[in-house]
């Protein structure tokens, strides 16, 4: 079997999993009851349509097992191509006083005034730079990165702060400091850091505009910062963000047709197997 097969049958496994579970779930061990939920709410069922709130039963029974699907997918992907990752990853090493003090420093002016103006643009070489020169007494430091690669034919560790398309402005900022303390321990533990984004909703990285990862990154231009394609095919080899694409939407097509009929018990709209991810 082909690597790239091998990633696409690895993405296919990890999210059928999941999908059998929910399924299992909502039909067999927890059910959504028509006649219960007309009884505990009889003003709701008399004003709003039985499948409404089945959706609603169905979306709480699907975000738990759900949590973490990114981390999981990207483990099973970069397993298949640098042999080893692992999730929630501690990665220990030393970093000088002064370096955690300009840490904290570039944060800082990247941090909106009153007048909702930063003092600085994000400019992640220029940043790094000026970290890494800074020094000073030796701090242990630990950093718990979403993704750890460490491939070990040729000796090189990657660490990635993995984020859904549109992520908060906190999350970044946290995900910022943790990878910049990666690049400044000395010695070196890690030969890279990505803050990476699974999916990009607007298409083109030069077209993305969320603004709250902007205020921390120039998503456009840093090197650190990966999005969609970028990402998938630096941790699975080239083509594995079209693999994932054409095995979720496969998957996709199978599991609304499922959830309309067993679930809902209602027959698909027309176009409800047209692809979703592109």
């Amino acid at each position: 079997m082909s690597k790239k097969k091998q990633v696409g049958e690895a993405i296919k496994k990890v999210v059928s999993t999941m999908m059998d579970r929910v399924m299992d779930n909502v039909l067999i061990k927890d059910p959504c009851i028509k006649e219960k939920h007309h009884s505990s709410k009889p003003l709701y069922a008399a004003l709003v349509p039985d499948e409404i709130f089945k959706g609603s039963h169905f979306e709480r029974r699907f975000v738990t097992p759900f949590g973490g699907v990114w981390e999981k997918l990207a483990q099973v992907v970069a397993k298949e191509n640098h042999g080893h990752c692992s999730m929630g990853h501690c990665v220990d090493g030393i970093v000088g006083s002064e370096s955690l003090r300009r840490i904290q420093e570039v944060l800082n002016n990247l941090e909106y005034n009153k007048k909702g103006i930063a003092k600085n643009k994000p400019d992640w070489s220029k940043e790094l730079e000026y970290i890494k020169q800074g020094g000073g007494d030796p701090i242990p430091v630990s950093v718990t990165c979403d993704i750890f690669i460490n491939n070990k034919e040729t000796n090189t560790k990657y660490a990635f702060e993995l984020k859904a398309p549109l992520p908060n402005s906190d999350q970044t900022k946290v995900s910022k400091e943790k990878m910049l303390k990666l690049l400044a321990m000395e010695p070196k533990q890690v030969d890279y850091a990505f803050y990476a984004l699974v999916y990009n909703p607007y298409g083109k990285k030069s077209d993305y505009k969320w603004t709250f990862p902007m205020r921390w990154f120039n998503m456009h231009a840093d090197e650190s910062v990966l999005i969609g394609n970028e990402f998938w095919d630096l941790i699975g080899g080239k083509g594995t963000y079209k693999t994932f694409i054409s095995e979720v939407n496969k998957l996709g097509k199978e599991y609304r047709e499922r959830i309309y009929i067993e679930f809902l018990e209602i027959e698909p709209p027309k176009n409800s197997d047209k692809s979703i991810l592109k």
